[in-house]
């Protein structure tokens, strides 16, 4: 073979190399594509009870996933591992129900950890928090509960209220004892207990099986904020700081997408009623009759909703859970 035919035939296998591997990089740009274009997930710390019902309705409508955000739901036992898992980098967030109390602490523990995009405040008309007793119980009102057993949900926002609540009420001698809320039916109507301070639906679900009854709705608003329809804020929705940090534009657009879920209770409540199934222990007849939580997102707050809130968190460090003042308006969501 000649030089020129050589010659010849090396420019051709160079041709061939560089085309085959112009065609690789068109088959591999695809892939290419799609690994930059992979979606940042969100791991959304949720403790099931009804006032997580915006984020709920936002992953079962699929509000998320047409705002190109994969959001992964992660379910704990109490509003303390929600902000323990936060702490940990095991999520992203909260959902709303997540006790801001227990997010406080957190935020102690790490200051800058989270921010407050929206919370749930409860109220006599928004009822959310209540004392209840057996059906058939004497009691009457919360000042009747001096010297009984009491027993509180989980967690030192529970407790601390349901000690103070029962303090300012007059019901001297009460004892106070940690119970899952999923229990406090039962324990009624046991006679284990005395009485309850409890989230809905514990109540809802008491009074259609015939069990227990209301003494009183709205006792944080009532005996904590000195208003039964003041805001409390006792439930908040967040994210962390160290992702929005790094991920502001995702940030948004789940904020915007979570706000679609709040619209939804808003304005249809019985259609998002229904997104409650799965997440919570809340279904079939109970979830047309279990009170909705209001809602309140970052931009809507005024001064007094944050007065509330601060009054509210003041209660914690008074009572020395809190080591150290912590400013709401410092951990609200800006934009």
């Amino acid at each position: 073979m000649s030089i020129q035919e050589n010659s010849s035939a090396a420019r051709q296998r160079r041709q061939l190399l560089q085309a085959g591997a112009a065609g690789l990089a068109v088959l591999a740009a695809p892939a290419i594509v799609r690994a930059q274009g992979a979606a940042t997930k969100l791991r959304i710390g949720f403790w099931p009870v009804a006032a997580g019902l915006p984020f709920f309705a936002a992953v079962d409508k699929g509000y998320f996933k047409e705002a190109g955000l994969d959001v992964e739901p992660l379910k704990f036992a109490g509003a303390q591992q929600v902000m323990e898992g936060m702490l940990a980098g095991r999520c992203d967030g909260s959902a709303n129900g997540t006790g801001s109390a227990n997010l406080a602490i957190g935020e102690i523990a790490q200051p800058g950890l989270f921010k407050i995009f929206c919370t749930n405040p409860s109220n006599a008309k928004y009822v959310l928090d209540e004392f209840i007793v057996a059906k058939d119980s004497p009691v009457k009102s919360v000042a009747e509960l001096a010297s009984k057993k009491v027993a509180s949900g989980p967690g030192i926002q529970n407790v601390t209220l349901c000690k103070t609540m029962l303090e300012r009420a007059g019901a001297k001698g009460a004892t106070v004892s940690e119970l899952p809320i999923g229990q406090h039916v039962a324990a009624l109507v046991a006679g284990q207990v005395d009485a309850c301070y409890t989230l809905e639906p514990t109540g809802t679900v008491g009074r259609m099986n015939g069990t227990t009854r209301v003494v009183e709705a709205g006792v944080v608003a009532k005996y904590i904020l000195g208003d039964p329809m003041a805001p409390w804020h006792g439930g908040a929705a967040s994210l962390t700081s160290e992702f929005i940090k790094k991920n502001p534009e995702i940030a948004k657009k789940y904020i915007a997408a979570y706000a679609r879920g709040v619209e939804l209770v808003r304005t249809k409540p019985d259609e998002a009623r229904q997104f409650m199934k799965g997440y919570t222990a809340i279904e079939g007849k109970l979830t047309a009759e279990v009170p909705l939580a209001s809602y309140m997102l970052y931009n809507e707050f005024k001064p007094s909703d944050v007065a509330y809130f601060q009054k509210f968190y003041d209660l914690f460090t008074e009572k020395g859970i809190f080591e150290k003042k912590v400013a709401v308006d410092t951990l609200l969501y800006k934009a």
